[in-house]
């Protein structure tokens, strides 16, 4: 007879390598137009601030651009800024409520999109006014 808890025994689960802990990785996105991508109709694209859970930085990034997609958008480039104890080590200074929200991607295994920023093609400086919401995009998982 098969015992299922047991490892040994022919069909019990064997343990599998050992899980490597999650971390949140802090990145920026620029994505370009697709149809209906919830951009302002006279964006010619935006910069996205997420913070992507992942067992390293290149498993964030899919996760990441992977989501996107899945929401209708175009991820044209993505750049890793690291982890928060990365970012604290090299001196950057994160507000509490990025913390809070680095935590939530940690505790629901998830990408939260914390910024949009739309670009113009007549962009000459950055306005913070063009920032068009906050949203949270979870894997499913």
């Amino acid at each position: 007879m098969t015992d299922p808890a047991d490892p040994g025994s022919p069909g019990g689960s064997r343990p599998g390598p050992p899980k490597r802990p999650q971390k949140v990785y802090t990145l920026v996105v620029q994505v370009g137009r697709a149809p209906d991508d919830g951009l302002p109709e006279d964006a010619t694209g935006a910069g996205l601030l997420c913070y992507s859970a992942g067992v390293d930085e290149a498993e964030a990034v899919r996760e990441t651009v992977a989501l996107l997609r899945q929401a209708g958008m175009a991820p044209l480039d993505v750049t890793g800024y690291g982890t928060l104890a990365e970012r604290l080590a090299d001196g950057d200074e994160i507000a509490p409520e990025e913390q809070r929200l680095m935590e939530r991607a940690l505790a629901d295994n998830a990408v939260v999109v914390a910024q949009v920023t739309a670009f113009y093609a007549n962009d000459d400086e950055d306005d913070p006014d063009d920032a068009v919401g906050e949203g949270r995009g979870n894997r499913g998982r």
